[in-house]
């Protein structure tokens, strides 16, 4: 068995895949992805260990039933847990899909993190979570549809909330946290 000590980063890129120069770099939800390795970048003690480092890259253009969805698999079962950046601009693609597929069908906890709020407090109001949010994961229905099938937490896109998830042992394969939607209180 792999040792699972991976954070497997979840989010939209448009399909097709952009033949531009630019790829994936011009996916605002990529960006969201970047930030986490800009954060680990600038500050070696930030707890994001990068599963997507974990194998070696493949180019978008390979094909999705030989080389890319396996090489999604080997990353997942190397992860602890699934960071997906859910915004406004995530759509439901075949890899997005699968992504969230194969993590929950391994029991992953995902941390849903939202660019589109800044607090905690822009996520629910009093134990529920605020229509906004709700309506976010519509966007997702694989998500929607599943995520009671596994522990997940949901945080704004800020560094600190970034941090105390990606430190949060209790959001981890290893734990025995029962599958429900949770939330830091703001």
């Amino acid at each position: 068995m792999n040792y699972r000590n991976g954070n497997y980063a979840a989010f939209y890129v448009a399909e097709p895949f952009s033949t531009s120069n630019l790829g994936a770099h011009a996916t605002k939800d990529f960006c969201y992805y970047n930030s986490l390795k800009m954060w680990k970048g600038g500050d070696s003690s930030f707890p994001f260990n990068d599963s997507h480092a974990k194998t070696y890259s493949v180019r978008d253009s390979s094909d999705w039933e030989k080389t890319l969805k396996p090489r999604l698999h080997e990353r997942l079962k190397a992860s602890k847990n699934v960071v997906l950046f859910l915004s406004s601009n995530t759509k439901a693609s075949r890899a997005l899909n699968e992504e969230v597929r194969y993590a929950i069908e391994l029991g992953l906890p995902i941390i849903v993190v939202y660019p589109d709020f800044e607090n905690r407090s822009d996520l629910v109001e009093g134990k529920k979570f605020k229509s906004q949010v709700t309506a976010l994961w519509n966007n997702l229905p694989m998500f929607r549809d599943n995520m009671h099938k596994v522990a997940t937490l949901h945080i704004p896109m800020k560094k600190e909330d970034v941090r105390v998830a990606l430190s949060d042992t209790s959001f981890t394969i290893q734990s025995t946290r029962p599958a429900r939607q949770y939330f830091y209180n703001p």
